[in-house]
């Protein structure tokens, strides 16, 4: 499984959790530590369910995280890129001068280029998603046991593994945008993981948004967009 479905499943399960509500997402996590009831419970996970109980430990549901989010309800990679052209669109046509070329949107590209796009991406969403110090050492354990049932290749299993154990900066994650496209898309897609009540997650995202360089009134758009 490559770093796109990876993310796409991940905007799926956000969906999901929206949908059918908080008391399922947190029905997902009680998992024994250990032990053959464990062993049992997650044989029986489907691939959803799997990462459903992932996105809900990003998600800090045990902490009260909120999952009423509109920006959980991207729903897919060809989402993010959509949306984010849409509001570069919008923000462009307010322009009194020409802009420069803004880049292939994620659901545009192919090969090397659409696996970079999908990594850099699901990196912001890690670093997003532990922006309030909330996935402590249990709870990335937790993640781990259930990223062994996706099925992952070994390389992609320690990638993760080791993102979640030591996430990109702000800096490191803005550094990874090759183009405008990249950098609207990495915004949105931490917006998806990001409480809105929460205002250390609100001050993450106002210092990836410097950091990106993206003009105030554009990310006034795209955050207008993913909550349309």
């Amino acid at each position: 499984m490559d770093s796109r479905s990876i993310i796409d499943l991940l905007l799926k399960s956000g969906q999901d959790l929206v949908s059918h509500g908080r008391t399922l997402a947190e029905a997902k996590l009680k998992i024994p530590e250990s032990g053959p009831e464990r062993d049992a419970m997650l044989a029986g996970l489907g691939k959803g369910a799997a990462v459903g109980g992932v996105l809900a430990v990003l998600l800090g549901t045990g902490a009260g995280r909120k999952l009423t989010g509109t920006t959980l309800k991207l729903g897919s990679l060809a989402a993010v890129g959509g949306l984010a052209y849409q509001a570069y669109q919008q923000w462009q046509r307010g322009q009194s001068a020409p802009v420069g070329d803004p880049g292939l949107s994620v659901d545009q590209l192919t090969g090397p280029a659409a696996e970079q796009r999908g990594l850099t991406l699901l990196r912001a969403m890690i670093a997003a998603a532990g922006a309030d110090g909330h996935i402590d050492e249990a709870e990335r354990s937790r993640i781990e046991q259930q990223l062994q049932t996706l099925g992952l290749e070994g390389a992609m299993l320690d990638l993760l593994q080791q993102e979640l154990r030591q996430p990109l900066g702000v800096t490191d994650i803005a550094a990874a945008a090759d183009s405008p496209a990249a950098a609207r898309e990495i915004y949105l897609t931490s917006m998806s993981v990001i409480d809105d009540s929460n205002e250390q997650e609100r001050a993450y995202l106002r210092e990836l948004a410097a950091a990106l360089a993206l003009p105030p009134d554009l990310v006034a758009l795209l955050e207008s967009q993913a909550r349309a």
